[in-house]
């Protein structure tokens, strides 16, 4: 199901995150939509990166987006900051995606990490408390918050949150925090609370570290080889637009029906999550020349940070209350993300080649649409 352009059109939203990959995206998408938006994040943490790229487009610039998109830079670890800039933008709407997003960095500094994904929501969130007009709010953590088990069963929303590693900890711990305000506050005051759990995403414009197809651009493109730790791990890859339409879409319901208030799942069906090493396979057909080397990490003794070797989401719950299911199969996924870095590559414009992909991807959940009628 698309984002509904009438909700969306005038809606004062709050954005944080919108440096950031899916940030950028959904501040593009949200702009389309024709809200009124107020992002607040760090600067970029890459170079290049999506939102300075789409700054130097001409169609409408992801850091100066006209009277639409207002852009500040802000440490969500701050409290007085982050309370000011929420009072001031006066949301009806709050898009919670500012987070330290990847599992390695959490290795290397962990309190970095739990101060951003917890405080920093717990910031969020009580900048809310008291302030007329917010009526939803959405605190997008990961597929990771589970206490995994390595079975072979996808997780659900009631399964035991936990975390082996800082990041995984701190986006369960996240959970807590945005389920404490819901209960203790916000709920009584009016604002539905959800927290959206995805991840693995892919798609063009990231070019963060320690993450597969980032990685992988980057060593083709330079002619290196690619070397992967985990060939055999299995992960619910999905491109950045189906969890993005989802954040929209729950908001959307949380509006209408604040009683639906509570965890989701996003992400492909289970029997679509695939390993490291057929996600390259694919990944590696706009470069014929590509090289990639394959490591066995499966030891204790691998002297690689310990990461789940296998992770699937069950989504029957955000299929069956808000009617979110995923429209890209991995392999168009994938061949759209890489087709965005060959052009974006050879002198295609950045912005440009969003927008191509929001419109294919809104014209395949019209079709999906059209046929469940």
């Amino acid at each position: 199901m698309r984002p509904d352009p009438d909700f969306w059109r005038g809606k004062r939203v709050l954005l944080t995150g919108h440096t950031g990959f899916k940030g950028a995206w959904l501040a593009l998408w949200l702009q389309r939509l024709g809200a009124h938006v107020t992002g607040v994040a760090l600067p970029p943490a890459t170079e290049p990166n999506l939102f300075a790229l789409g700054r130097a487009g001409q169609l409408g610039q992801l850091g100066q987006l006209g009277p639409d998109i207002e852009s500040h830079f802000c440490d969500i670890r701050n409290p007085e900051t982050v309370s000011m800039r929420v009072r001031t933008a006066r949301p009806e709407v709050v898009l919670h995606l500012a987070a330290q997003a990847l599992v390695r960095p959490g290795y290397a500094a962990p309190l970095d990490t739990f101060a951003t994904n917890v405080m920093g929501t717990a910031h969020v969130l009580d900048a809310l408390r008291g302030l007329p007009g917010v009526r939803v709010a959405v605190v997008v953590t990961t597929d990771k918050v589970y206490r995994n088990r390595e079975w072979a069963y996808p997780y659900r929303e009631d399964d035991a949150l936990g975390g082996h590693d800082p990041y995984s900890a701190s986006k369960a711990a996240a959970e807590l925090v945005a389920a404490s305000y819901r209960d203790s506050f916000l709920a009584a005051q009016g604002v539905a609370v959800a927290t959206a759990r995805a991840g693995n995403v892919i798609g063009g414009g990231d070019w963060a570290q320690d993450r597969l197809l980032p990685d992988a651009v980057r060593a083709w493109q330079q002619g290196d080889i690619l070397h992967i730790r985990s060939p055999q791990a299995t992960r619910p890859w999905q491109h950045v637009l189906e969890p993005l339409a989802a954040y929209l879409r729950l908001a959307e319901v949380l509006w209408q029906q604040p009683e639906r208030a509570g965890a989701y799942n996003f992400g492909p069906l289970p029997h679509e999550a695939a390993t490291v090493k057929n996600v390259v396979k694919m990944a590696s057909s706009p470069y014929p020349a590509s090289a990639t080397s394959y490591e066995n990490d499966s030891s204790a003794d691998s002297g690689h940070p310990h990461e789940a070797h296998w992770l699937a989401l069950e989504t029957a719950h955000a299929r069956s209350t808000l009617g979110v299911q995923a429209r890209w199969p991995l392999a168009t996924a994938v061949a759209r993300t890489m087709e965005w870095y060959h052009a974006q590559q050879h002198g295609a414009d950045a912005l440009a080649l969003c927008h191509a992909d929001i419109d294919a991807y809104t014209a395949a959940a019209d079709i999906a649409a059209a046929a469940d009628l």
